[in-house]
């Protein structure tokens, strides 16, 4: 069913929803690079500062710095942020107290194209702040293979299943109140998704848990480009995303269809 209205889609109506908010904020630019600071705080005090104290890590068969370590995690929790950010708190208000997709759904913009512009003005940003993340770990000497450079389209991908799954989320909200329960599956999900441990360090009932975060996900196949350590599992890290991405954004149509056309 997806797949038909995928078909459907206009990618100029897609486009204005994502052109609408490219106009909002083009003059708030200092909001915009604020997302750049928390990884990079995180980073810099986590990484480089406790980073002394912890020294090397086991990974893959051998060990890596802590800092080297750490960096690729911080950079999927930058695309998880930004992503889950944009399309919940921001998309929340424009659902529920500034009523904008009343109006924008009373043109021949359909859910499914308002659910994939709010999200391309997602990955715009997220893709931002990823790129020039990235760029910093490079200048740090962060990023020692070569593969790296993909790390940039594989942050893009979390974003966009963080910001699909996030919309969808965001239909099922009801207050302001309910933000408390986002707040505590993205602190859950930044503490305890392998970002800081390999997965290893974690008991083995917990394993399983870890692993079905998206966070997990993303976090590996990060970490696995950024360090050059590749394997078959990278395809299937990649694929659980792809998986939140297509869910995700049919919930979110669905659901965005049922609140607001009668």
């Amino acid at each position: 069913m997806l797949t038909t209205l995928l078909l459907r889609v206009s990618p100029r109506r897609a486009g204005a929803v994502v052109e609408r908010n490219v106009l909002v904020h083009r003059r708030g630019w200092v909001v915009l690079a604020s997302g750049f600071f928390e990884p990079l705080l995180y980073l810099l005090s986590l990484g480089i500062g406790l980073g002394a104290l912890v020294g090397r890590v086991p990974f893959a068969g051998g060990t890596v710095a802590y800092p080297v370590f750490l960096a690729p995690a911080m950079l999927a929790v930058q695309a998880m942020n930004a992503a889950l950010t944009e399309t919940t708190f921001n998309v929340f208000g424009k659902l529920k107290y500034m009523r904008l997709y009343d109006a924008v759904l009373a043109t021949p913009v359909t859910p499914l194209e308002l659910a994939l512009g709010e999200i391309g003005w997602c990955l715009a940003r997220s893709g931002l702040y990823s790129g020039v993340f990235l760029g910093l770990m490079a200048l740090l000497g962060l990023t020692p293979s070569g593969w790296a450079i993909l790390a940039w389209p594989a942050a893009i991908l979390i974003g966009f299943a963080f910001a699909a799954l996030g919309m969808a989320l965001t239909t099922f909200l009801r207050s302001w109140q309910d933000f408390d329960y986002v707040m505590i599956i993205m602190m859950v999900m930044f503490m305890f998704a392998g970002t800081f441990t390999p997965l290893d360090a974690y008991p083995a009932w917990a394993r399983p848990l870890v692993e079905l975060t998206p966070l997990y996900h993303g976090v590996a196949i990060t970490r696995g480009l950024s360090l050059g350590r590749l394997d078959l599992a990278m395809l299937g890290h990649a694929g659980y995303l792809v998986g939140c991405c297509v869910v995700g954004l049919w919930v979110a149509a669905r659901r965005l269809g049922r609140l607001l056309q009668p």
